[in-house]
């Protein structure tokens, strides 16, 4: 058996499962704000549904789907370095560029889950337009990672 060609494409089903919840996330949190602007009942009731895919979605699809993308990920560099001899390739700028874009990645995925407790809270500064704009991010980066990794250029 091909064990990086496994993990290969476990990686990327994990990630497909992680990019779908981070694309959708904001999305449900634009339409929360702009619940803000309807009349009661409605807006409790909206709310109180949007919260609860929202906690769903963060737990039952992003954070798992994160977590295995993490984890396959790192299998798949452990198998890319010969099983831990040589890790030189992790120095290449596109290695660095794609690690570069998981940090921003997972901070915006930190960032998403804190904004879940604010919105929850009602203390949430953000806007739905707010939001749209800020939609397209995980898929920017996932843009600069997928071609960093798949040209995997040089200086």
């Amino acid at each position: 058996m091909n064990w990086y060609d496994l993990a290969r494409g476990l990686h990327i089903l994990a990630v497909i499962a992680w990019m779908a919840g981070m694309l959708f996330l904001p999305r449900l949190y634009a339409y929360d704000a702009e619940q803000n602007e309807k009349p009661e009942p409605l807006r409790s009731e909206m709310q109180t549904l949007l919260r609860l895919w929202q906690t769903r979605l963060l737990r039952i699809i992003i954070n798992p789907a994160m977590g295995l993308a993490f984890i396959f990920g790192g299998w798949l560099l452990w198998l890319r370095s010969g099983e831990g001899a040589d890790w030189s390739f992790a120095h290449q700028p596109w290695m660095v560029t794609k690690l570069i874009g998981v940090f921003l990645l997972a901070g915006w995925h930190g960032f998403l889950a804190g904004q879940r407790k604010k919105i929850v809270a009602g203390t949430s500064k953000y806007s739905g337009r707010f939001w749209r704009m800020t939609n397209e991010i995980p898929f920017v980066l996932a843009i600069i990672m997928v071609l960093s990794v798949t040209l995997e250029w040089t200086v």
